[in-house]
């Protein structure tokens, strides 16, 4: 695919190393030159100078013939102005921009053809607000993924002793739990991915990635690790836009306090929130912390726009006795350096935005796509069209459908109804087939498998 991608900050930056390792023809406008220069040092892609909504910059970066433009630039103006730019000079066929202000969010009437021609709106700070949430429901899970409108989970859990799997073959636990249908989809170990067999041993310390239906997730979750009580006590460091959100959606649910240095903003938060407990002060201090009874605390949440504050909060909470830390982190570099030591999760925003960019360059119907791992691996949602004539799955077994190395079959999901993956089951036509890649490189391979082949015309 041609692809226009509008700023080069962390999120385009990183969209830009995605695509560009798929062979894709993909061209980076920003304004700062000494940004784009970096990302061409790295990359196979060209890049323009200048402001991303200029019709001449549009057209010098070959909006022309481009099949796809994406607007990630910091500006929601900027974003919003050139997809009506690509639409009314360029007739760009697929327009996705990213938006953060919620006073246009607010209003959906407002990206349609007769408004802002926007065919997908993203908003990272909305998806990383959704992330945290489910982290937070699932105490103990490193990643919680939803496929087929929440009917399907994908779960990143640490083996722990104590879980009564650990030490034993994954064929044990179909005999330990009957009645929970679930599948170990991949198992990394000191970083380098296992295929799971029904013989594989799980051992302490195994960062294990299973899917199962929303029903089993706790019970399958018990089997890895002794079950964490469930939290009640969340404490969020940074009221920007993700703390807030955070806050709205946490505070029904739970006991939630925030933290936010601005006293500006810590008024608007008061009024604006309706159960949370808004405190004016610095989160590096660690009277502030003990004032406020961090040692029962059950979540620390550092969300500023500040790495280093981040960390340096995260980690007075944790020896001070918050029970579980989660700190967002913009820098890529920074999120194997700290995550499984004091800090229990590291997020990064751009990773957990990537999947939902995805979700529309990848070929073949493809619903949902999510980035683990840091990117290197991949899960995808894919619908199965045609028939055995024309599709390379439809009307097979999954014994029989020739997957790409490092790649497996976790569930299918058919008309509401969820099929944990085993050899026996045949694919259908409209079939939902949610699958794993522990390498991303492989998926060419996987997309070539659901598109249909000529005869199905």
């Amino acid at each position: 695919m041609k692809i226009i991608i509008l700023g080069a900050g962390q999120v385009g930056g990183t969209l830009a190393e995605n695509l560009a390792n798929e062979a894709n023809d993909i061209t980076v406008i920003d304004s700062d030159g000494q940004r784009l220069r970096e990302l061409q040092d790295r990359l196979d892609i060209r890049t323009v100078q200048g402001r991303g909504s200029y019709p001449t910059i549009l057209r010098q970066a070959g909006a022309e013939d481009a099949d796809m433009l994406i607007a990630v630039t910091n500006s929601d103006e900027v974003n919003m102005v050139a997809c009506q730019v690509a639409y009314s000079l360029f007739k760009t066929p697929t327009k996705i921009s990213r938006v953060r202000a919620n006073a246009y969010l607010a209003r959906k009437e407002l990206f349609s053809e007769s408004g802002f021609p926007v065919d997908v709106l993203i908003s990272p700070e909305q998806v990383v607000t959704e992330h945290i949430t489910r982290l937070i429901e699932y105490p103990g899970a490193l990643q919680v993924l939803e496929f087929s409108k929440g009917l399907v989970r994908l779960v990143a859990i640490r083996a722990t002793k104590g879980g009564p799997l650990v030490g034993h073959e994954l064929a044990f636990l179909r005999s330990h739990m009957p009645k929970t249908d679930t599948r170990v989809a991949a198992i990394f170990r000191k970083d380098r991915p296992i295929i799971p067999q029904g013989d594989t041993v799980i051992e302490d310390g195994d960062e294990v990635f299973f899917i199962a239906g929303t029903d089993h997730i706790r019970k399958v979750m018990s089997e890895l690790q002794p079950l964490e009580k469930p939290y009640k006590k969340i404490f969020i460091c940074g009221g920007g836009n993700i703390g807030q959100r955070l806050a709205r959606t946490l505070e029904g649910r739970f006991q939630v306090k925030l933290l936010e240095r601005d006293r500006e903003r810590c008024v608007m938060l008061s009024e604006s929130l309706r159960k949370t407990i808004v405190l004016e002060g610095n989160a590096a201090n660690k009277d502030i912390l003990l004032e406020e009874n961090i040692e029962k605390t059950d979540v620390f949440c550092a969300v500023t726009n500040d790495d280093e504050a981040n960390i340096m909060a995260s980690l007075l909470a944790k020896r001070l006795g918050a029970r579980k830390v989660l700190t967002l982190i913009n820098n890529p570099d920074y999120v194997d350096l700290i995550q499984g030591g004091e800090i229990d999760v590291a997020i990064s925003p751009q990773q957990t935005t990537i999947g939902s960019l995805l979700t529309h360059v990848r070929k073949g119907d493809v619903v949902n796509v999510h980035a683990l791992r840091r990117g290197a691996a991949e899960a995808i949602e894919a619908i199965a069209h045609g028939d055995h004539r024309s599709s390379r799955v439809v009307g097979k077994r999954l014994d029989e459908i020739q997957l790409p190395e490092g790649t497996t079959i976790g569930a299918i999901v058919r008309h509401n109804e969820v099929l944990i993956a085993h050899d026996h089951i045949r694919v259908q036509p409209d079939d939902h087939v949610i699958l794993f890649l522990v390498d991303k490189s492989r998926i060419r391979d996987v997309e070539r498998l659901f598109q249909v082949g000529l005869t199905f015309f």
